[in-house]
């Protein structure tokens, strides 16, 4: 199994200003681009070589872990944007339920959402994750990892490596965090719950 770089569903300027054409650019078709290209060398001939990657990042270790959990983040981190002007403020039906009875209420989930992601120490992921019996649980990754690992699955990610903001908001991660929220395409969201 070749892996390969997803295609976006939105053109690489849809989500400027949070989000610059030129980060997408770099973001997506360069650094995600080495990441697949990296995952797909270091699988060949090992019992990862015709897994989904899904599978691979609950099963590896080390650099092939390393890159395909950056292709599983990756994946969901741009697959739940779309332009401001299709965004909605938040989410509805069961996603909107499971959040408040989480957290008490959707404001509450942001507010924790955003410290998670801000507060996360160096390079990693803050995560909106399912446990196996749909409970919904905020989680702090470090580097590459993912809630897969633990068994949980992902439903909201916000990238916080600064590769994911530098070009547009420099060393103001809590900025760029709180923009994220404008651009959320809350139908994908919903259906990954």
């Amino acid at each position: 199994m070749t892996h390969k770089l997803i295609t976006l569903p939105y053109a690489n300027d849809a989500l400027a200003p949070v989000i610059s054409k030129e980060t997408v650019e770099f973001h997506h078709g360069k650094h995600l681009q080495t990441y697949v290209d990296n995952l797909n060398k270091l699988i060949a001939g090992t019992e990862y070589e015709n897994m989904p990657v899904e599978e691979i990042v609950a099963k590896a270790e080390g650099g092939i872990f390393n890159n395909a959990g950056q292709i599983v983040n990756h994946n969901l981190y741009f697959l739940q944007f779309c332009p401001q002007s299709q965004a909605k403020a938040k989410p509805e039906g069961k996603l909107l339920k499971a959040i408040e009875d989480a957290f008490g209420s959707f404001e509450k989930f942001k507010e924790e959402m955003t410290n998670a992601a801000v507060t996360l120490f160096g390079s990693g992921w803050a995560w909106l994750a399912a446990d196996k019996n749909g409970k919904l649980v905020i989680t702090k990754e470090a580097n590459g990892s993912n809630p897969l690992k633990n068994g949980m699955k992902p439903i909201l990610g916000f990238d916080v490596w600064e590769h994911a903001y530098y070009l547009d908001f420099q060393n103001r991660r809590a900025a760029q965090i709180g923009e994220l929220w404008s651009i959320i395409n809350w139908d994908e969201v919903a259906k990954r719950y």
